[in-house]
């Protein structure tokens, strides 16, 4: 009988240097930190949460989720075979790196972006190529499309900058970048700009977006893809199924078949608390960026002190430490006046 010697450890190589991504950031009553919906729930999805039954929690979901996906076939005015469902905005994006990226590929991304397209580079054996944002903080989209990558990654408005590339520039990368291009549309609904249509036709592009953000589903884990049809069923392969619950499945279908006003007196608020926190910040002597999504970042001198400062007062913002040609900064959510008005005054206090 052949005998074969043991590994000499259970451990993946490739995971050696990856940090596991966890929020222990500090919690306060007033959290700003996470870029959430702070405007509540929408009353469909509440009554879609009450409604469930027992045999939502003893049996497995549809894999698909056919009704949500037609739902959202209708809200972006794309077909259901163009969209795709996962476990948030998250699990798209490391399912779509598996699928159509080989282990020790490289690909781009602007440096700063979305933390988690670096961590799920990281787990799926890629190699990562940062390109800095320009010296304006904005996205630089040709070198990114002149990266020698396999795949490139863009998040529209950019995340934790919420600058919005222009249109023009999201195509520029479609046209000219070599392999796979995945743009990140979690705060599309803010920002007010999409490419869902144009990227259903591409082959070799998708959208990641989120029921995280706009729409307040961020507790239930909820995100998909768009794309050529011939693209999903490789993220389903990637993702397995069974991946969002029965309870996502009623509460999502819900939110765009039932709550869609809701959704955009939330957005229109947002703005409006945005548009208030900027003016707030600018009059005591802050500069942030123009934002297009929900959230503003707000340079400062030492981060995470502000952050301590600012739990200490018990409100809960983002730290960024040492950001490409920006430096330290704090992100913060927008929200109810009120609370835009006191998180202002306390940045004034701690950081003025």
């Amino acid at each position: 009988m052949m005998h074969t010697e043991p590994r000499q450890s259970v451990f993946r190589p490739a995971f050696e240097n990856v940090v596991p991504v966890v929020d222990d950031g500090p919690m306060a009553p007033l959290h700003l930190a996470d870029n959430t919906n702070l405007f509540g729930a929408a009353a469909a999805v509440l009554e879609a949460i009450r409604e469930s039954s027992a045999a939502d929690a003893t049996q497995y979901p549809p894999s698909s989720g056919p009704l949500l996906r037609e739902a959202l076939a209708a809200y972006l005015h794309v077909q259901p075979n163009e969209v795709v469902l996962g476990t948030g905005g998250d699990g798209v994006i490391d399912c779509a790196f598996r699928a159509f990226c080989e282990p020790g590929e490289t690909i781009a991304f602007p440096d700063p972006t979305f933390v988690m397209a670096r961590y799920f580079a990281a787990t799926n054996s890629l190699r990562p190529l940062p390109v800095p944002v320009r010296s304006d903080a904005t996205t630089d989209i040709e070198a990114l499309s002149s990266a020698d990558a396999a795949a490139v990654y863009v998040c529209a408005p950019n995340n934790p900058t919420g600058l919005q590339p222009r249109e023009a520039e999201l195509r520029f990368v479609l046209e000219r970048a070599n392999g796979f291009v995945m743009i990140d549309e979690a705060y599309a609904e803010f920002a007010g700009a999409t490419l869902t249509r144009e990227i259903a036709q591409h082959g070799r592009a998708i959208i990641v977006r989120t029921f995280s953000k706009a729409l307040g589903l961020a507790g239930l884990r909820i995100g998909y893809a768009v794309g050529e049809a011939s693209l999903m069923p490789e993220i389903e392969k990637a993702r397995g199924p069974f991946a969002v619950s029965n309870v996502a499945l009623r509460a999502a279908t819900a939110v765009l078949t039932k709550g869609l006003s809701w959704v955009q007196q939330c957005v229109a608020a947002s703005l409006a608390a945005r548009a208030e926190l900027t003016a707030l910040l600018h009059e005591r002597g802050f500069g942030p960026f123009a934002s297009s999504a929900n959230f503003l970042l707000v340079p400062v001198q030492d981060a995470k002190a502000v952050v301590r400062a600012l739990a200490a007062r018990g409100i809960a913002v983002r730290p960024f430490t040492g950001l490409t040609n920006i430096g330290d900064a704090v992100r913060i959510t927008v929200g109810p006046s009120e609370a835009m008005k006191r998180v202002a005054d306390a940045l004034k206090q701690v950081a003025g």
